[in-house]
């Protein structure tokens, strides 16, 4: 029998060392049913030197969501192709609200940084510029 063994997409590793036959049995699908899925672009594996296919661990963890989505839930390919572009659309923005959330935090922070009476203590103000004119005229040998 084969063993069960849990990975969660979070966590999964992105390096393609798997063969096909150990991302097959760790997913508890047949490489063929792989196969099929790489033609339908509902995981993209990598390639070996060969042309093998390589698996990741969140790769292996897709699969396992793909066969609970389409025995248990009874989602044909076609809906979970569009499931999984719509979480990893969403996953994506989730990231960029979160970078812009930062740069919002760190705008802010300057912001208050200029506003604060104490931001430029270090410079000296001058009341009016100076009117004073400075002529400069280059040393002749004979002043030595």
């Amino acid at each position: 029998m084969y063993e069960e063994i849990h990975i969660s997409v979070e966590q999964a590793s992105d390096a393609k060392v798997l063969i096909i036959s150990v991302a097959a049995r760790l997913a508890g699908m047949h490489p063929q049913t792989l196969r099929q899925y790489d033609r339908l672009g509902l995981v993209q594996p990598g390639r070996a030197g060969g042309g093998g296919r390589r698996y990741s661990e969140r790769d292996v963890a897709l699969l396992r969501e793909v066969q609970k989505l389409s025995q248990d839930e009874g989602v044909n390919l076609a809906g979970i192709k569009r499931i999984i572009g719509l979480e990893q659309l969403v996953a994506d923005l989730q990231h960029r609200v979160a970078e812009l959330e930062q740069q919002l935090d760190d705008a802010y922070t300057r912001i208050a940084h200029m506003e604060s009476p104490y931001s430029g203590r270090d410079l000296v103000r001058q009341e009016r510029p100076s009117t004073a004119l400075v002529v400069w005229r280059p040393r002749r040998s004979s002043d030595k």
